[in-house]
């Protein structure tokens, strides 16, 4: 592997693209509202493409919106690319995915300006949506474009939270939907997503940096309990089918279940309704979610197969009826061995210090495993904060991964 030499970034020009980019959905703090095909998020894409030319980069928007750079490499073959999503909570924070697509751009400028025309054709991306704040069931529209999980009644399926299509809402940006497949890419060799990490554990260890060892699993359950509605006071404990009660059971014990597991086990329940819900009666039913997240296939597997038999014993023992949907159903995704060796080297190399860690959100690196080799940067979030205004990283912090990012990238193309 060619030795990989200092790279130097500039903390002004990384603060600079920051700020910049954060006004296009701005309400006047520091929270950003910048959903998919709005009027920020066009003003957006048109800003990241600007950049990219400024910094010898060719730019194009792909079908389904995604915005490329590409450094040509001087040898045939397969893209090494960087980046994240250019859209946002709403409303969310200046950090959350745009990070990842301009340290993208930005290792690339500093790539280029610094040692030239690599032999591997090196591109950027700002994907065009991730977080589905404003079409629900939009989750990872542009990097299931390119992995080619589009299919072809989506676009006019998809309907955001004020009824409209996400059709309609790529045509009125100059976009075909017919034309979403042509956004499939089988020429990428590796993704590296950079990242803030959304949690606190790098904070906890005074690291600036992760290396991501894979993306948790993610599986969310919507689940029913139904018993038999009575009044509260003159039926008996021994005779009641009180989905409540079963609800309690389980609702705590799916969380002591990953409690005991420790880290990176999780389970959340989030959501609740009661049926009747009033403070006399024993409720008909309860109608709950469960979030249930683990990094490794094998053990995520296990959890899951654990909650559900836990479910179905404390159903069974209390006389309740039981089902649930599977709303979610996200498979863990390990990291390529070979790019984390690649990009703990290449901090090394910086000096830049380091940790590794799994991810307990999901990312856009997930879609793209299906056709690439992937691995993840994270940079430390103040406070573990993330999906508010308040989320935060430093500029240090900033640099430091992006000095990971660019030597990683080094390594790979030059």
């Amino acid at each position: 592997m060619t030795a990989t030499p200092r790279i130097t970034i500039d903390p002004a020009f990384v603060e600079r693209l920051i700020l910049e980019m954060a006004e296009h959905g701005s309400d006047g703090g520091t929270g950003v509202s910048r959903t998919v095909y709005s009027p920020e998020w066009v003003e957006a894409t048109r800003l990241y493409a600007r950049r990219c030319e400024e910094a010898g980069l060719k730019a194009r928007m792909d079908s389904v919106g995604n915005v490329w750079g590409k450094l040509e490499g001087s040898q045939p073959g397969k893209s090494i690319v960087s980046g994240s999503h250019i859209d946002s909570q709403t409303p969310g924070g200046r950090y959350d995915g745009i990070l990842g697509a301009l340290a993208g751009l930005i290792a690339l400028k500093a790539l280029k300006e610094q040692f030239g025309q690599p032999k591997r054709t090196l591109e950027c991306i700002a994907f065009c949506e991730e977080e589905s704040s404003r079409f629900p069931s939009a989750n990872f529209w542009g990097s299931r474009a390119i992995t080619g999980g589009t299919r072809v009644d989506d676009p006019e399926k998809t309907i955001g939270f004020g009824g409209e299509t996400i059709a309609s809402a790529m045509r009125e940006v100059g976009l075909d939907p017919a034309l979403i497949p042509e956004a499939r890419r089988a020429d990428i060799d590796s993704f590296v997503e950079l990242h803030i990490e959304q949690g606190p554990i790098l904070e906890h260890a005074n690291l600036p940096v992760a290396v991501v060892t894979g993306i948790t699993g993610i599986r969310h359950y919507e689940i029913e309990l139904r018993g038999t509605q009575n009044h509260a006071g003159a039926f008996p404990m021994d005779l009641r089918r009180d989905p409540m009660a079963g609800f309690a059971e389980i609702a705590s014990g799916v969380v002591n279940t990953a409690h005991r597991w420790g880290r990176p086990a999780v389970s959340t329940v989030g959501r609740v309704h009661v049926r009747p819900n009033a403070t006399a009666i024993i409720p008909d039913s309860v109608t709950f979610t469960l979030d249930a997240r683990h990094p490794d296939p094998v053990l995520c597997q296990k959890l899951y197969e654990t909650h559900e038999a836990f479910m179905r014993e404390v159903a069974k023992r209390r006389n309740l009826e039981i089902s649930w949907k599977i709303m979610i159903d996200h498979p863990a995704c390990p990291s390529d061995p070979g790019l984390v060796s690649t990009l703990r080297g290449a901090a090394d190399t910086q000096g830049v210090p380091t940790m590794l860690m799994a991810s307990g959100a999901g990312h856009d690196s997930q879609q793209m495993a299906k056709i690439a080799k992937v691995a993840m940067i994270f940079v430390r979030s103040k406070d573990g904060r993330s999906h508010t205004p308040d989320e935060f990283s430093s500029i240090e912090d900033i640099v430091a991964g992006i000095e990971v990012l660019a030597a990683g990238l080094y390594r790979l193309a030059y």
